[in-house]
C-alpha cells in the first residue's frame, strides 16, 4: 500500500542517555540517527470505530487495514490487540492471524463485560469453556500473547456490580493459571480489592502488565513490588500528578501503549506540553469529512501511530532519549509477552 506519511523519524541519543539530569538541548542533538521501534500492548482494533461506525452509525468507509500501515509507517513492530469479551477476543485473533508476526491478540474479559457470563445462553461454565478453548488454539498457534483484560473497575459499576466483576476476576485468573498465560490487566479504582485478589497469586502465574494506568504514587510503588509491569498511553498523562507518578515509574517496568480509538493525548492535558519537536502526525479531520488515505486521521479518534507521542512525552519527562526509552520499552514486552520474539 503507497503512503504520502514520511518515514519514521531519527532520534538522536544523548551521550549520557539514562541520566536524569540530561538536559532537553542534549536531546535534540543529531549525533547519530536512531529509527524507533515501537510495541504498541493495547489498541482496540476491534472496536467499531475503525469499521466508520461511531455509536451505531455508519459516517465513514472502513479504514482499518490504512490504520495499521499507519502504525508500520510510524515506526510499530508489533501491536497487541485487546479482547473485551468473548466476541472481541474471537475478532481480536482473526486480526492477529491476518497478520502474523506483526499483530498478537489478548483473550478475557473485561470487568465492565463481567455480566456477559451471566447472559451467555448456555451459562457462565460454558462461557468460561470457550474462553479456554479460545486462547489454547491462539497460544498454540503463537497469535495470543496474554490473558485479558481483567481485572476490576469501580469507576464503572454500572456496567458490572463489584461483587460480579471480583467473582468472575477470580474464575478467569484460574484460567491464566492454568493455561501459562501472562496476564494483562485492568484496575480503576479498585486498589484493594485488586490487590487482595491478585497479589497473592502472583508466584502462580506468569506475571504481566497493569496497563493504561492511572493510579497514585503508592498504588504504583505496590504494584510494582509485587512484580507486575506498568503499561502507560494517553491517559496516563492527563494530570501533574499523572505526570509525577509517571516520572518515577523505573524505566525496566514500563511499556507504552495507546489504548485506541481511546486515550489520545489532548491539548487539555498536563503532557501536551511536553509535545514540542515530538515527530509529525498526518492532519486530523472531523470524522464527518474523513477520506480513506494515509494523510488523515480521524479526530478525537486514537490509533496506533500516536504512540511516537506518548513516547516522547514521556522521554522528555524522565529526562532520557527517545532511542534509551524505545529500546527499554521493547525488551521490557517482549520479555513479557514473547510477541514472536527469541530469548524470550
Amino acid at each position: 500500500m503507497s503512503s504520502v506519511t514520511p518515514d519514521p523519524p531519527s532520534f538522536s541519543p544523548s551521550s549520557n542517555a539514562g541520566s536524569a539530569a540530561t538536559s532537553q538541548s542534549d536531546l535534540s542533538l543529531n549525533t547519530s540517527a536512531y529509527i524507533p521501534r515501537y510495541i504498541d500492548i493495547g489498541i482496540n482494533l476491534t472496536d467499531r470505530q475503525y469499521l466508520g461506525e461511531y455509536h451505531g452509525k455508519k459516517v465513514h468507509d472502513p479504514d482499518l487495514e490504512n490504520v495499521i500501515q499507519r502504525a508500520k509507517n510510524a515506526g510499530c513492530k508489533k501491536l497487541m490487540v485487546t479482547g473485551s469479551d468473548l466476541k472481541e477476543s474471537r475478532q481480536a485473533l482473526k486480526i492477529a492471524e491476518k497478520h502474523p508476526g506483526f499483530i498478537f491478540s489478548t483473550v478475557g474479559v473485561h470487568p465492565c463485560s463481567a455480566n456477559t457470563f451471566d447472559t451467555y445462553p448456555n451459562g457462565p461454565a460454558a462461557y468460561l469453556s470457550e474462553l479456554r478453548a479460545l486462547a489454547t488454539a491462539g497460544k498454540s498457534h503463537g497469535q495470543i500473547a496474554a490473558f485479558g483484560e481483567i481485572g476490576l473497575d469501580y469507576d464503572r459499576l454500572y456496567h458490572a456490580s463489584a461483587e460480579v466483576q471480583k467473582k468472575y476476576f477470580i474464575l478467569q485468573l484460574d484460567l491464566a493459571e492454568e493455561l501459562g498465560l501472562p496476564l494483562f490487566l485492568h484496575s480503576r479504582a479498585a486498589a484493594k480489592d485488586f490487590e487482595a485478589i491478585l497479589f497473592h497469586r502472583l508466584p502462580k502465574l506468569k506475571g504481566g502488565l497493569v496497563h493504561s494506568f492511572t493510579g497514585t504514587m503508592e498504588e504504583m510503588k505496590s504494584v510494582l513490588e509485587a512484580g507486575l509491569y506498568l503499561g502507560v498511553n494517553g491517559c496516563s498523562l492527563k494530570t501533574e500528578e499523572n505526570l509525577a507518578v509517571v516520572k518515577e515509574i523505573p524505566l525496566n517496568r514500563l511499556m507504552l501503549e495507546t489504548d485506541g480509538p481511546w486515550c489520545d493525548i489532548r491539548p487539555s492535558h498536563a503532557s501536551s506540553k511536553f509535545l514540542e519537536g515530538a515527530p509529525s502526525l498526518p492532519k486530523s479531520v472531523k470524522k464527518e469529512r474523513f477520506a480513506l488515505g494515509m494523510d488523515q486521521l480521524v479526530k478525537g479518534r486514537n490509533e496506533p501511530c500516536t504512540i511516537s507521542h506518548v513516547a516522547h512525552v514521556v522521554a522528555k519527562l524522565k529526562g532520557i532519549s527517545a532511542e534509551e526509552l524505545c529500546e527499554a520499552t521493547w525488551k521490557n514486552t517482549v520479555d513479557v509477552f514473547g510477541l514472536g520474539e527469541a530469548g524470550r
